[in-house]
């Protein structure tokens, strides 16, 4: 076992004379204990601006938009939201956007858009849309009933473009002329916009694309009426709402995709040939650099062949000019990155490993290589010859900015500090990049750096000093250790324990806070959403335990995939494994062990208790998964293959078979109008443990959603999950 500790000595030197420990609702009052928490940064085209989204002091899910000079480091508020607004409710299909963005419960600006030629900044509120100049002054480009969907402004700056009633309309900024391009949408059609499992499985939150020269657009026709139409009870406070809604679940007709191209006004459509086959994925749209080609990423339906279509946008026609295959699944990204000379960037998995490789009239150049993961392509220097991108050289437990030649490729080269997570934007023409890192001594931070990692200016230092609102809690502050221990197969399994300050021959309880589903690696070195509820518990006694076991991401195919057709199996197995590690701790109390997860992590309590009753005390899993044929195609299909041809593999998974078995203690939560895992899964497990006479206890949320969002009901979640452990595992002798 390999252990490594991170000091927060620099936090208790920070600290005020008097401490205090966490409360329980002081997790989710304003302002954040995070400190200020900055949304989407980007930078202005020429690079003299950073911009953006900044929560209150006072409210800290309402974000303002903000400007920050890259030279000087001054910060002004752009758009208040609060005096532009109008507070009038979006649409469904909005609110089912943000749900998918993982933004609900966000008010003022949600998303904002530079013009290309950096004069003006496009804002949507509220529903409508706005153009803001640099002085501050506001335009309105929209005053609507219905909500303007997925705005753009077009590569030349002259168009903005918006979805409106499931149809596609283009506006001319200078006039304010606003055009129709399609007429037919409504109902089970629309143009434009990304399905439901575009948006929540496959990371594209768009329908529509505009050509560099703004001369074309290609437009996506989405047909959902093969797609099973399910009634999504919204069960509230003040009533029930029903909504009928396409919910394609694994085993069942997806959406029917085609792509056109057509010209700003609507005219010259042209379709695509994007294969015989119309049960495919439209994964990815992109176009040349010199906008006279379309560069399409076809998925197969069961998500084993990735192909990129070189498609002529004059005539529609199509041929493939590379291929993907995988035996388990292919993984999506956006690193596809079209250069000037006609080549391109594409990542690829090939080596067991996601690296960068050039295309060039046919051959394959690779610019990266190891036993490690290349995450995101963030900016391309054509003059310098050099891509910039995230990745995890050293180590998975740290995100890092590097560079690699694109021409002459060697050892990339990393720009950020060892010991932290880092994420970045560059500019258009890389002369800037927006760096945000957090540790696990400091709350995220965002600066301006120039292209060798050095830092310019501080855009939001979030400085942990007598100010910060984590500042009263310091003196109990814990730094984490991370370690590893070994799975049945030899592989390396990342921990990550907080522990109170131990006395010698005492025993404490713990705390597994468990997910353990693909992409979802929790253990790293940041300053993560969950270390403020951690240290809560720590306060109160608690020794809090995260693991990533087989099937999370960032450690290579052989290690992700051994999920394929068998959810529920060795990542399991390796949360037992720790457990296994805990039990052999001098100051583990092994009487006393709780386990507890949301969505796939709910999922994986269940699968827990059923796998070892007696390990735990008790289990509280939130909004859990517990049978696999009510999720989505994309996602379901990805790791169990399709029920339709193979229900094999969603029997085994499912964790209502042998709920009987559960013997510990079970707290059941979920909110009531879950659109993501939806409530019938709860009720689906509530009907099993009553016929097999199981006894747990629950609690439900009107009207609340995946994330059970807001002040009142985390608190309440989270109250309810303290006192269930404190009767069930805390007080046992």
């Amino acid at each position: 076992m390999r252990t490594l500790i991170i000091t927060a000595a620099a936090l208790v030197a920070a600290a005020p004379a008097a401490g205090a420990d966490l409360n329980l609702e002081r997790l989710f009052e304003s302002p954040s204990l995070n400190g200020a928490t900055p949304r989407l940064p980007k930078l202005s085209p020429d690079g003299r601006l950073a911009t953006l989204l900044r929560n209150r002091a006072d409210d800290k899910d309402r974000y303002d938009l903000w400007a920050v000079d890259t030279s000087t480091g001054a910060s002004r508020m752009l758009v208040d939201s609060a005096r532009i607004g109008s507070g009038a409710e979006v649409s469904e299909e909005e609110k089912m956007r943000r749900e998918r963005a993982r933004i609900a419960g966000t008010k003022g600006i949600t998303s904002y858009e530079w013009a290309p030629d950096g004069k003006t900044i496009l804002v949507p509120i509220d529903g409508d849309l706005y153009l803001a100049d640099l002085a501050g002054t506001v335009r309105r480009m929209t005053e609507t009933s219905g909500t303007e969907i997925d705005a753009k402004v077009s590569a030349t700056g002259r168009f903005l473009s918006f979805t409106r009633d499931q149809n596609l309309y283009v506006l001319d900024i200078a006039d304010g002329t606003e055009r129709q391009l399609t007429k037919d949408g409504g109902g089970a059609l629309s143009w434009g916009a990304a399905e439901f499992v575009a948006q929540e499985e496959l990371n594209r939150d768009t329908g529509y694309w505009w050509s560099p020269d703004d001369l074309h657009l290609a437009v996506a026709r989405v047909d959902e009426s093969k797609v099973k139409v399910v009634t999504r009870t919204a069960i509230g406070a003040d009533g029930t709402k029903t909504f009928e809604q396409r919910y394609p679940a694994a085993g069942t007709p997806n959406a029917t995709v085609e792509l056109y191209v057509m010209t700003p006004d609507g005219g010259g459509r042209v379709k695509v040939d994007l294969g015989k086959d119309p049960d495919f994925y439209l994964a990815r749209v992109d176009w040349s650099a010199d906008g006279k080609v379309l560069l399409v990423q076809r998925l197969s339906r069961d998500q084993k062949k990735l192909d990129l279509l070189h498609v002529d946008p004059v005539t529609g026609r199509s041929n493939v000019l590379a291929s993907e295959n995988s035996r388990a699944w292919i993984n999506l990204n956006h690193n596809l990155k079209p250069l000037k000379d006609g080549s391109f960037l594409w990542s690829s998995e090939r080596s067991g490993f996601p690296h960068l490789y050039r295309w060039k009239a046919g051959e394959w150049t690779q610019l990266t290589r190891g036993d490690w993961a290349v995450e995101e392509v963030v900016g391309v220097d054509e003059r310098a010859r050099r891509v910039y991108f995230t990745g995890t050289a050293e180590t998975p437990l740290e995100q890092q900015l590097y560079w690699v030649g694109i021409d002459r490729p060697g050892s990339p080269a990393r720009l950020t500090e060892s010991g932290w997570w880092n994420n970045a934007t560059i500019d258009k023409d890389a002369t800037r990049a927006i760096i945000f890192r957090s540790s696990p001594a400091q709350p995220e931070q965002v600066f301006v750096a120039d292209m060798t990692g050095k830092r310019l200016t501080w855009i939001e230092e979030n400085k942990l000093d007598p100010t910060h609102p984590y500042a009263p809690y310091l003196n109990s502050h814990v730094a984490p250790v991370f370690g590893t221990i070994k799975a049945k197969d030899g592989s390396d399994l990342y921990y990550r324990l907080f522990s109170p300050p131990r006395e010698p021959g005492r025993r404490y309880p713990v705390f597994v806070d468990v997910y353990g589903g693909p992409h979802g690696q929790k253990v790293t070195r940041s300053w993560s959403k969950d270390l403020a509820r951690h240290q809560y518990l720590v306060d109160r006694g608690w020794i809090v335990m995260t693991l990533d076991g087989r099937g999370t991401n960032r450690r290579g195919v052989q290690f992700e995939s051994q999920i394929y057709r068998a959810m529920g199996g060795v990542e399991v197995e390796d949360q037992l494994s720790g457990v296994e590690w805990l039990k052999r701790q001098e100051f583990v109390d092994p009487a006393r062990l709780a386990v507890m997860g949301w969505s796939y992590g709910g999922y994986m309590v269940l699968k827990l208790l059923e796998a070892a009753p007696g390990v735990f005390a008790a289990g509280a899993a939130v909004a859990p998964v517990t049978k696999w044929e009510y999720y989505d195609t994309a996602y379901t299909e990805r790791y169990l293959g399709n029920p339709a041809t193979d229900p094999a593999p969603y029997r085994r998974s499912n964790a209502l078979d042998d709920a009987g078995k559960i013997e510990d203690p079970l707290l059941v939560m979920h909110g009531m109008a879950d659109d993501n895992v939806v409530f019938e899964n709860t009720t689906a497990l509530i009907a099993k443990l009553q016929t097999e006479k199981k006894p747990f206890e629950m609690m439900v949320y009107p009207g609340a959603a995946h994330a059970i969002a807001g002040e009142g009901p985390q608190t309440h979640v989270w109250r309810t999950i303290e006192n269930f452990l404190e009767r069930t595992v805390k007080a046992k002798p």
